[in-house]
C-alpha cells in the first residue's frame, strides 16, 4: 500500500506535467491535454481500487460485478492498456476516451474534450509516453488521494495555468478569494439549487459546496447547474466537480444567451442561488433575437450591441426563484453608470432587486488591472433592506504579493460583516434609499455614495520594477481592448445616427 500523497507532493506532481509540455506548445494549450489525462488516471485508479476491495471481500468473481462501480471502464481501455502501447499513443488515448464516454454516456459524454491527440507533429509518441509515465508516478486512488485533496490539487493546477497563460486565463479562472467573498455573502443552504450561467471551470459552484462543508452542513443534497460556451472549459468544469466528489451536477456546453440549457415548459428554470462572472462587454451576440426573446429575458430592455452585460444580467434575474432567489455577479464598473444602459438601470432600481453593490480593488483579475464590482440581488429582500441599496467601497480591502492581488480573510470578513449589518459606515459603506438613487439619475456609481478619505487611500508603492512593468503591460492590453470596444460602439452609433454620450 502506498502512503497518502501530501498536498505539496500532489501540487508538485501535477505542475510537473506542465514542465513536460513547456516549449512544445503555447501555455494556453496545456490544459487541453493535461486535464483529460489526469482525469483518466483518477478514474482508472479509483475503479481498480473498488475492484480490489470487492475481490478481497467477496472473491475473484467480484471483479466482474458492475454494481461495485459508479462508472465503467471497458476492457482493453484501462490506463496500463494505453500506457503500454508501442506506437500511435495519441490514437490509443483518443480511442480509450471515446470508449469510456460511450460506456458512461449519461455522465461522461464529451468530458475528455476534443484535443488533437493524433497530431504527431505537436504530440509525438515520445512526448505522450513521457506524460503518461509522469502521471503513473502516483496511484490516485481515494485512499492515497482523497477527493478533497485531489480537488485542491486540481484547483491549484487551474490557477497555475491561469498564471502561466496570461490573457487567456479569465475564460476559465476567477480569483478564488473573490469567489469566496461571493459565497460568504449569499450563504448557500442545504437542499438548494445553485446555478452559474457562465461557469468556466465550475470554481464558483465548488466554492458554494466548500462553504457548506466548512460550516458542517449537509452538501450532498445540493443540486448544481452550469452552462459554458467554451467546450474545453465546460469539460474542465465537469472534471473539476467530479474530482471534488460532487455527483449531483449538470454542466452543459452552449451559449447561455442564444440557447439557454435549463428550461422547463418553455420557460427558464429558476434557482435558489446564482453566482456568475459573465464575459465583459461582449459585442458578438444576437441583439435582434434578444429584443423578441421567447424566454422574456428583456424585462429591463434591450442592451446595446457593443455590450451584452445587461443581457447576462437579465438572464440571471429571470432565473432566480420568487422567494429564495439571490445572486452575486461580477461586473465591470460600467454597468453601474453607463449612459446607454440608463433606462434599464432605472427599471432595475425601481424593481428593488438590487440589494448591495460592492466595489473591489484593482488587479484581482489575471492580466488586467481593472477594478470590478459585485452586484448582489434578491427577489425578496429582508424588511430592513427593502427600498434601499447598500454600497460598499472595498477599494482598499486587498493584499498584493508577488505581482498578484487577493482578498485575505480579514478583508472578506469586513465586507461580509458590513453587508450583514446593512448599515452605513463612514468611508466604507452607505445604506442609500431608492429615492436618493433617483436624485442621482439612477446611477449606481459607488463614489457617489461612499467617498474614501485621502488618509485611507495613502499607500506606499512597494512593487518591484518587474511588477510595475507587468502592471503597465496589463494596463496597455486593457486599454487596447477598451479602444477596440469604443471603435465598435462609435461605428454602430454612426450607422444609426445616434450619439451615445
Amino acid at each position: 500500500m502506498e502512503n497518502k500523497i501530501t498536498l505539496s507532493e500532489l501540487e508538485s506532481y501535477l505542475w510537473g506535467s506542465a514542465d513536460i509540455l513547456r516549449g512544445k506548445m503555447d501555455a494556453g494549450s496545456y490544459k487541453q491535454y493535461i486535464f483529460p489525462l489526469l482525469f483518466f488516471k483518477r478514474l482508472n485508479d479509483v475503479y481498480e481500487e473498488e475492484t480490489a476491495k470487492a475481490v478481497k471481500e467477496n472473491g475473484e468473481e467480484a471483479a466482474e460485478w458492475d454494481e461495485i462501480h459508479s462508472y465503467r471502464i471497458p476492457d482493453g481501455f484501462h490506463w496500463d492498456d494505453v500506457r503500454n502501447v508501442p506506437s500511435d499513443v495519441g490514437k490509443a488515448i483518443v480511442t480509450a476516451f471515446r470508449a469510456m464516454e460511450k460506456a458512461n454516456s449519461e455522465k461522461l459524454t464529451g468530458i475528455f474534450g476534443d484535443g488533437t491527440w493524433t497530431n504527431k507533429n505537436r504530440l509525438p509518441d515520445r512526448l505522450l509516453k513521457d506524460l503518461m509515465e509522469h502521471f503513473s508516478k502516483y496511484t490516485l486512488s481515494l485512499e492515497n488521494c482523497p477527493e478533497d485533496e485531489l480537488g485542491q490539487g486540481y484547483e491549484y493546477l487551474i490557477k497555475q495555468f491561469a498564471d502561466d497563460s496570461g490573457h487567456t486565463a479569465q475564460e476559465f479562472y476567477t480569483n478564488r478569494t473573490v469567489v469566496h467573498l461571493m459565497t460568504e455573502i449569499l450563504q448557500p443552504k442545504s437542499g438548494e439549487s445553485i446555478y452559474d450561467p457562465t461557469c468556466g471551470s465550475a470554481g464558483m459552484l465548488i466554492s458554494a459546496i466548500a462553504h457548506l462543508k466548512r460550516s458542517g452542513k449537509e452538501w450532498r443534497n445540493v443540486s448544481l447547474f452550469g452552462q459554458e460556451i467554451n467546450l474545453l472549459s465546460s469539460a474542465i468544469g465537469r472534471m473539476n466537480l467530479f474530482l471534488h466528489g460532487i455527483e449531483d451536477f449538470e454542466i452543459v456546453n452552449g451559449d447561455t444567451l442564444a440557447n439557454p440549457a435549463f428550461t422547463k415548459n418553455g420557460k427558464l428554470r429558476q434557482f435558489d442561488m446564482i453566482v456568475a462572472n459573465p464575459p465583459y462587454s461582449v459585442n458578438q451576440w444576437s441583439r435582434a433575437a434578444f429584443e423578441f426573446d421567447k424566454y422574456g429575458r428583456n424585462i429591463l430592455g434591450v442592451p446595446p450591441q457593443a455590450r451584452a452585460d445587461y443581457a447576462f444580467f437579465q438572464h440571471i434575474l429571470v432565473s432566480m426563484k420568487d422567494k429564495t432567489g439571490r445572486c452575486a455577479i461580477l461586473f465591470p464598473h460600467g454597468v453601474l453608470f453607463r449612459n446607454e444602459e440608463r433606462a434599464m438601470r432605472e427599471k432595475l432600481v425601481h424593481s428593488d432587486w438590487v440589494d448591495c453593490v460592492i466595489g473591489l480593488g484593482a488587479n484581482l483579475f489575471y492580466n488586467s488591472p481593472m477594478e470590478a464590482c459585485i452586484v448582489i440581488c434578491r427577489t425578496e429582500k429582508p424588511d430592513t433592506h427593502k427600498n434601499h441599496v447598500l454600497f460598499i467601497n472595498a477599494l482598499n480591502e486587498v493584499t498584493r504579493k508577488n505581482a498578484r492581488s487577493y482578498l485575505e480573510s480579514q478583508h472578506i470578513e469586513r465586507i461580509s460583516k458590513a453587508y450583514n449589518t446593512y448599515k452605513s459606515e463612514e468611508g466604507f459603506a452607505k445604506k442609500v434609499s431608492i429615492r436618493d438613487i433617483e436624485k442621482n439619475d439612477f446611477s449606481l456609481n459607488i463614489p457617489l455614495y461612499v467617498q474614501v478619505t485621502m488618509e485611507e487611500t495613502k499607500e506606499q508603492d512597494t512593487r518591484s520594477v518587474q511588477e510595475c512593468y507587468d502592471d503597465w503591460y496589463a494596463s496597455s492590453l486593457a486599454l487596447r481592448d477598451c479602444y477596440d470596444n469604443l471603435n465598435v460602439l462609435l461605428k454602430d452609433n454612426c450607422e444609426e445616427n445616434t450619439i451615445p454620450f
